[in-house]
């Protein structure tokens, strides 16, 4: 049987969130516990399979919102200091769990695992974890490629002109300016695709993308390989489906790997179990109780009533997991195969933030997959640009419209809680396009103030703020940065049409948001 391929696909993003006024600001810990749960993890995890020359290939998407907060030095100050208190807080509980039997070996873990992230963060990569990231592509362990400039959800928001492209233009610079080379492949936010997105792509470079399984077995013509093999847009762009057997075995909270009962159970955390005034000095400012990271239980079942969490037998279990899975990915390449005139690509997308901050197994189940994948004749694993090298001629098809959201579709990005933000987005875009025209060729100061509105203008498409909003997650916080970004791109376009930009407030915004230093407003005319 001809080798099929197995595609990992990790989608790394968080929505950009910096606010250098506050000096320890809640939603900044989303990226300090990415760094440490999952992002260094991945990067140990790497270097583990790299050193004893065990076969790997990943993709792995990082979001321009991403790597601006990974190279920004304000932030990069902050995590350092998130991980010093995790290990001073590590080392108190090392101390309070010694006469514990059934925790204190759990402790003993997060203290070398804090450590080790601490080495790792500033001493083996000097606080540069992109260039970390860059290294691993360069040595072609993974394949990175990009995805939209704030991670728009690119559907609705090419109802103003030239949106859409800005936001894959961008994003394609920024890759360029991080990584050095044009980007492979591109993440659709949400995998939130229409005919023509592909277009857009194809502009810039790009040769591949990502849809949801419907979004190729509905593609016109019928693909006659269905998730298993890409098909060619009209643009040329190479469209790859998401394989759902081996999502389902990932993803479902009921069938899932991650759910099994031995597994760390996410939400039992010291920051809520034990006093007050103990954890105190490791919460915000604001006082309230949050998970710290700190968890000594694990699954167990349903109920509220949780055993001890026991690495051992975690790891047991993962390695379990890891040989189902690579088992029923070979069989199921050797049913494909016998209706196949070609070996069949298994694409399996996950977020990145599944591996390692909601399944804390995650990257050691992963590092075991691809072990395993190393001594299995039938399988290799493999890049979607590794499959296109090998085997360019494709089938012609357009995909169809669709998501990798609830149903299928957009209603999560557009649903009763959030649809209120479109038409503030559509005419706060429709006002800054007609100005950036009318500006060809701006004086100093305009230029600047046209470049940040386009930042605020970006900032406020994320469709982060749109799924949080509907998901009932930290709505507050969506709904405020929604309306802070429209209402500051709007008070400059105010400035900027009565010729009186204000230079104090346009340094102020340039410094709060600063992500995308080599902006142009131009992108968006």
């Amino acid at each position: 049987m001809p080798q099929a391929s197995l595609a990992f696909v990790l989608h790394a993003h968080l929505p950009f969130v910096r606010h250098p006024a506050h000096e320890d600001f809640l939603e900044e810990r989303w990226l300090a516990e990415a760094i440490t749960e999952t992002y260094i993890p991945l990067l140990e995890m790497l270097g583990a399979l790299a050193r004893d020359r065990v076969p790997v290939r990943l993709t792995l998407s990082l979001s321009p919102p991403l790597l601006a907060m990974l190279a920004d030095h304000l932030l990069r100050r902050r995590y350092l200091r998130h991980l010093d208190r995790l290990v001073e807080l590590a080392e108190k509980e090392e101390r309070r769990t010694r006469a514990d039997e059934r925790f204190h070996s759990v402790a003993e873990m997060y203290l070398a695992r804090f450590w080790r992230a601490r080495t790792i963060f500033l001493d083996e990569w000097g606080q540069d974890l992109i260039a970390a990231f860059r290294s691993c592509q360069e040595r072609g362990l993974v394949e990175i490629i990009t995805c939209a400039a704030t991670h728009g959800f690119l559907p609705l928001l090419a109802v103003t002109p030239g949106a859409v492209r800005a936001q894959i233009e961008v994003a394609v610079a920024e890759y360029r300016r991080f990584l050095g080379r044009t980007p492979e492949g591109f993440w659709l936010p949400e995998c939130a695709y229409e005919p023509g997105l592909d277009a857009e792509l194809a502009r810039l470079g790009v040769r591949y993308f990502f849809v949801d399984t419907h979004g190729i077995a509905h593609a016109t013509p019928r693909p006659v390989y269905g998730v298993y093999a890409p098909v060619a847009c009209d643009s040329g762009v190479a469209a790859f489906g998401r394989d759902p057997d081996s999502s389902k075995q990932v993803w479902s909270a009921e069938e899932g790997y991650p759910g099994d009962s031995w597994y760390r159970d996410f939400y039992r955390d010291i920051g809520f179990d034990l006093d007050y005034d103990y954890v105190r000095p490791y919460l915000p400012p604001t006082g309230q109780r949050i998970l710290t990271g700190l968890k000594y239980h694990r699954i167990t079942g349903k109920s509220d009533m949780k055993e001890a969490y026991e690495v051992a037998r975690a790891r047991e279990r993962l390695e379990a997991h890891a040989a189902d899975f690579v088992e029923a990915r070979v069989r199921q390449a050797a049913w494909l195969a016998r209706a196949m005139d070609r070996p069949p690509i298994i694409v399996c997308p996950y977020d990145a933030e599944l591996f390692g901050h909601w399944w804390f197994e995650g990257p050691w189940w992963l590092e075991a997959v691809l072990r395993r994948l190393a001594t299995t004749p039938e399988l290799r694993a493999a890049s979607p640009g590794d499959d296109l090298a090998r085997h360019p001629t494709l089938q012609r098809a357009t995909p169809a419209a669709s998501t990798w959201g609830w149903k299928g579709y957009n209603e999560v990005w557009l649903a009763g809680e959030n649809d209120w933000l479109y038409r503030h987005l559509h005419a706060t875009a429709d006002r800054l396009h007609a100005l950036c025209r009318s500006y060809p060729s701006a004086d100093e100061r305009t230029r600047r103030a046209l470049t940040q509105a386009l930042r605020e203008l970006f900032l406020a498409q994320a469709s982060d703020w749109a799924f949080m909003m509907s998901r009932a997650t930290t709505v507050e916080y969506a709904v405020r940065r929604s309306k802070d970004h429209l209402l500051r791109c709007q008070e400059l376009c105010a400035q900027i049409e009565r010729g009186a930009v204000d230079d104090l407030r346009l340094a102020q915004l340039e410094d709060t948001d600063n992500l995308f230093p080599t902006l142009d407003y131009r992108v968006f005319v």
